[in-house]
């Protein structure tokens, strides 16, 4: 149903209902799962992500955050996509919202809603975007679902995340998937996205190591933790060993 009226609306059709979801989004901001229904995002029914976006976004639903999403949606169309930005747009209502995809999506735009052209795997435009829109406190990467593009993209971003910031990748079964890069006849595979965010729990406790003049690098001393769910993985962002610090003293 919803392709088939993106077939038969017109732009001004189109546009119009956008506005009514919008309207809607209004009401139903305490409910995440039921404005990605309004909204058309598949972070509900294809996924069941919403409830786990609500667990840990909750402290951040009336601040003035920033947030990043890599994917629009909508594939090579101008005019369509953009519903998961629409809908964290009503859900954080002092957020701004910004979104990267590779296509022209600049007609998606709105108030508080800023689209960025560029490829996810592209070190020099994500340090440009990070520069000028970051830092965020949120980033969620929806984008190609790529093995090494998340890799990249994590590597390149996170250091634009704030600190007490969340960064949220969707979608990792493509770590098992021979198209995308993943394996899942070899499990231990290092370059899946799925292993190398495992591998980065160990940095967690680096200060545990029994390794002479060990150098903790930007991860061992930037990730505090990290949640997994099926196909979803939330990792935060703080001070490691400050953080060891205060548990003590607790």
């Amino acid at each position: 149903m919803k392709n088939y009226l993106k077939k038969v609306l017109s732009d001004p059709q189109i546009k119009f209902f956008r506005r009514f979801k919008n309207f809607m989004g209004f009401f139903l901001r305490n409910d995440l799962t039921k404005l990605a229904i309004i909204f058309g995002s598949d972070k509900w029914g294809n996924h069941n992500y919403t409830p786990h976006y609500e667990d840990h976004f909750k402290t951040y639903k009336r601040k003035k955050i920033k947030l990043l999403e890599i994917g629009v949606g909508g594939n090579e169309s101008k005019i369509h996509g953009g519903a998961s930005l629409r809908m964290w747009k009503s859900y954080f209502r002092k957020g701004y919202i910004n979104g990267i995809d590779i296509h022209d999506k600049s007609a998606l735009q709105e108030k508080r809603i800023k689209i960025f052209r560029g490829d996810q795997s592209d070190r020099v435009f994500l340090n440009k975007l990070g520069n000028e829109a970051g830092p965020f406190d949120i980033i969620i990467d929806d984008g190609s679902h790529i093995n090494e593009h998340i890799i990249i993209s994590f590597n390149t971003l996170f250091p634009y995340l704030n600190n007490g910031g969340i960064y949220v990748v969707e979608d990792l079964q493509t770590s098992y998937w021979d198209s995308y890069g993943g394996n899942s006849k070899n499990l231990n595979k290092p370059n899946t996205a799925m292993n190398f965010f495992k591998s980065l729990t160990d940095g967690i406790n680096h200060t545990e190591y029994q390794i002479d003049n060990y150098r903790p690098n930007y991860l061992d001393k930037h990730i505090i933790s990290l949640h997994f769910y099926h196909n979803l993985v939330f990792i935060y962002k703080g001070n490691n060993l400050e953080n060891s610090i205060s548990k003590i003293k607790l």
